[in-house]
């Protein structure tokens, strides 16, 4: 009986140690902060995030994921409600993007800041609604949606690849590379025919230079004919020289054919006009009276007061 008295003080004070434990503990783990609550709205997936999980801002834990539901007003939404202590600087420029750790998949919440706004993000002043941080893709829903893409990209590529390998474009590209094969076969040989051309270069460049100083000496004589010519009109123009003695000799030939000759001109011009008449009324007077060739010219009858003049009746 006595034994059994004692087995059950024991078992007394054994649940009693135990529940006082666990109390303590409790009351020792329990967060004494304050923390701040923030909704999350998204319509995409939040795989592999799970209550508790952790709020990060710029990679510093700053908080819990407390809640996760659906949007009753809006459906297909979905609501992740944050606890976050009030150090951390939420502003109206913080957005949220689903991150994940490791090769575990575990997802937290990352909160980062475009910093276009230093202003704390409020809920207007209204203690019964809740701030809202937008969420946006991270690198796993940005990878999900170009999935689809490269995935096609990559069937078009394999697809080109199968027409390339097709049997008639393997001989074309097999002619084409048994071409490239001659034609490096026939570069080889150009400079073996290029070496003749090569060996003369030397006598060529001596050439050259010889031409050069021929083409110099040559410059010069033009340079000195040049020289000449400038001298040579220089002395035509001069005030005593050829071209103003020329132009004197045609000034005195000028006057005189004007003052000398010209006159000459017209006189024996005017005499032949006289002539001209002279010859037109003998002319005129042969037409008239061809006989006078043999017997002359008529006596002209007298006049009134000459001899013989006898008045017409």
């Amino acid at each position: 009986m006595e034994n059994r008295s004692h087995a059950l003080m024991a078992g007394f004070f054994t649940i009693a140690l135990l529940t006082l434990t666990t109390v303590l503990a409790i009351w020792l783990g329990r967060d004494k902060i304050k923390r701040i609550p923030y909704d999350v709205v998204t319509s995409s997936a939040v795989s592999g995030l799970n209550l508790q999980a952790a709020v990060r801002y710029k990679g510093i834990k700053v908080g819990n994921v407390t809640d996760i539901d659906f949007d009753d007003n809006n459906p297909g939404q979905i609501i992740l409600r944050l606890e976050i202590i009030p150090d951390a600087p939420v502003t109206s420029s913080t957005y949220a993007t689903l991150g994940y750790q490791g090769v575990t998949g575990i997802a937290f919440v990352q909160l980062d800041d475009e910093g276009t706004s230093k202003q704390l993000l409020v809920a207007n002043h209204k203690p019964d609604v809740v701030p809202r941080i937008p969420m946006r893709p991270g690198m796993m829903q940005n990878l999900e949606k170009r999935g689809q893409a490269i995935l096609a990209q990559a069937e078009e590529l394999t697809r080109r690849l199968n027409t390339m390998l097709d049997p008639a474009n393997q001989k074309s590209l097999m002619t084409a590379v048994e071409n490239i094969g001659q034609a490096s076969a026939a570069w080889k040989e150009l400079p073996a025919k290029f070496e003749p051309t090569l060996a003369r270069l030397p006598e060529l460049a001596d050439q050259a230079k010889l031409t050069m100083v021929e083409v110099r000496n040559l410059s010069g004589n033009v340079g000195k004919l040049s020289n000449n010519l400038n001298q040579l009109t220089t002395s035509l123009q001069a005030e005593d020289g050829p071209l103003a003695k020329f132009n004197l000799v045609m000034d005195n030939v000028g006057n005189s054919l004007t003052l000398d000759t010209l006159p000459k001109v017209q006189s024996v011009a005017g005499d032949a006009k006289a002539s001209l008449r002279s010859f037109g009324r003998l002319s005129d007077s042969l037409k008239e009276r061809p006989q006078s060739l043999l017997f002359g010219n008529p006596v002209p009858a007298p006049g009134p007061g000459e001899p013989g003049f006898v008045a017409p009746k």
